[in-house]
């Protein structure tokens, strides 16, 4: 049997953020939802969300399937490291969820 060893570095917690753009279809009310989703998959992975700012409709740099505005969202919170690829696998399968950029802020 092999034996897995887990390194401190796993087992503590890192600051991210995260900057979503969502489907300017989406109503404001789905955009707490979304964001609530999102908050929910930390939690439950043993992390705790400090801050989520809602930035409104933007222009985009470029159109994303024909739109040309998109919901901007910045959340800060802790997680931890393993968790990162499942969020942002969750984030490219969303249908509301257009981009996201999810940067670890502590090194």
């Amino acid at each position: 049997m092999k034996e897995t060893r887990i390194s401190q570095d796993d087992k503590k917690l890192h600051d991210y953020e995260l900057v979503v753009i969502i489907s300017p279809e989406v109503l404001e009310e789905a955009v707490d939802g979304v964001m609530e989703r999102i908050g929910q998959f930390i939690t439950e992975g043993g992390g705790s969300v400090s801050n989520v700012e809602k930035w409104g409709k933007k222009k985009l740099a470029y159109p994303i399937k024909q739109f040309t505005e998109g919901n901007y969202v910045l959340a800060r919170f802790k997680m931890k490291p393993d968790s990162g690829k499942e969020l942002e696998a969750s984030l490219q399968l969303s249908e509301e969820v257009f981009r996201h950029l999810l940067v670890r802020l502590d090194s």
